[in-house]
């Protein structure tokens, strides 16, 4: 269906007025009928011509994934293949889990030409979603009318966990300012678990390191050089239940723990470790531990849709599953947002990994609850509040310290540093040898 202007509807609005004098001095009504009559004939021959002008096409180009909350520019190509220039309004049909800026735009594309228009779109969701169609407004010759034109350019592209964060990682490796991150690197030349390699001595090295056998034969001093254990296995415990729906920014926590996963992942595998996953209270998913780069995107094209449910985290049952399915000793990372209830569940579950497995919690702390405690108390809704949340972190921390009781290796964080402490507890647990 066509589209009346808004330059048409004031040239209505000019001929009412005209009307309404008329109905004051009736010798302004021959002046009304021949507006009324040259008014009716231009739109309609303004409105012939729109539908008889030369078709328009258009393409998109968008990339197949999007890393979930980070801005993309996405671009369309309009093409005019009519003798005269055209103007438009330009719509694009996206999902409604994303946000977009600089939609819908106007432009005017010159005969045999095309215009290139970009806007910004933002993944506030993953999964696989259909941009089924651009919309076009096309404005008549004498801009009465616009032809509402729908176009089935369809796409299709999948919203990933936030990848960026493994380009950061790689590119401060290289320059060797992990420090930028909150990485902490505590290895020193020398130490380490397995042998990595014979060199000369260097000032600093302990005696220990000296191989007395290559020093004899090369009549100078020869050091063996160790590096951390490689080809051990790390198995991610992803908790889909209820809690993990809980947001303290655009991302839930749930998304924030996909995004550690992903970094640490990245960086088990630069260690010449496998890397594993396994899902509960949820949806389950297994990936078996596996070694190289192509198990960041087995990772990615498992979890990419994965959504945390509405059950309780059931740890002993996840626990269960695991053993049956993996046999080999692996570091095992518990993901979740512990509350002290879960003590009568999840410690049961942690005796039970810990007879073949090494078994680190992490859980996650709401941002809001260290915003209550850094907010000045002025009033007294404010210090019962204040008091309600000390009482809540204590019975936390009672639940945190029975973790430790138990010989398990935990870390309670918020969602924006986990990815860093988890990090750090790996690179730790590496260097001590106990895995």
């Amino acid at each position: 269906m066509p589209l009346p202007s808004k330059r048409l509807f004031y040239i209505l609005s000019a001929l009412a007025f005209i009307g309404l004098l008329a109905s004051l001095w009736p010798s302004l009504i021959i002046l009304w009928k021949i507006a009324l009559y040259s008014i009716i004939a231009l739109a309609c021959i303004d409105l012939l011509l729109v539908y008889l002008k030369q078709p328009i096409e258009a393409s998109r180009n968008i990339p197949s994934s999007l890393p979930l909350g980070v801005a993309r520019h996405i671009s369309l190509r309009v093409h005019n293949h009519s003798q005269r220039s055209q103007q438009l309004e330009i719509f694009d049909h996206y999902p409604q889990q994303m946000d977009v800026k600089g939609l819908p735009v106007s432009v005017s594309i010159a005969a045999q030409q095309y215009a290139d228009i970009q806007y910004k779109l933002i993944a506030t969701e993953r999964g696989k979603f259909i941009f089924p169609l651009i919309q076009l407004h096309l404005c008549s010759l004498l801009g009465l009318w616009q032809r509402n034109i729908k176009l089935d350019v369809v796409n299709e592209t999948r919203v990933y966990p936030n990848f960026a964060a493994l380009s950061q990682y790689a590119l401060l490796a290289t320059d060797n300012n992990l420090s930028q991150m909150g990485i902490i690197k505590k290895r020193r030349r020398g130490e380490g678990q397995d042998f990595h390699q014979l060199r000369e001595y260097r000032e600093g090295d302990a005696l220990r390191q000296i191989d007395w056998k290559a020093t004899s034969r090369s009549m100078k001093l020869i050091s063996r050089e160790y590096q951390d254990e490689r080809d051990q296995e790390i198995i991610f415990m992803l908790d889909c239940g209820y809690r993990m729906l809980a947001k303290d920014d655009d991302l839930s926590h749930f998304d924030h723990t996909l995004n550690a996963i992903l970094l640490l992942s990245y960086v088990a595998l630069r260690q010449g470790d496998a890397v594993g996953l396994a899902t509960f209270s949820g949806e389950s998913r297994w990936i078996p531990p596996r070694k190289g780069y192509h198990t960041i995107q087995n990772i990615l094209n498992t979890v990419y849709d994965l959504q945390p449910s509405s059950e309780s985290p059931d740890f002993s049952k996840a626990a269960t599953d695991l053993l049956l399915r993996h046999k080999k000793r692996a570091l095992v990372i518990i993901l979740s947002n512990i509350r002290d209830e879960d003590s009568d569940d999840l410690l049961p579950a942690i005796s039970l990994l810990r007879k073949r497995h090494l078994v680190l919690v992490s859980s996650l702390r709401e941002k809001a609850i260290d915003n209550v405690l850094s907010s000045a108390v002025k009033k007294l809704p404010d210090a019962i509040l204040n008091a309600a949340t000390h009482q809540y972190l204590q019975h936390r921390k009672k639940s945190f310290e029975k973790l430790l009781i138990s010989r398990a290796n935990a870390v309670e964080t918020t969602p924006d540093h986990l990815s860093v402490e988890l990090i750090n507890a790996y690179l730790n647990i590496k260097r001590s040898g106990v895995l």
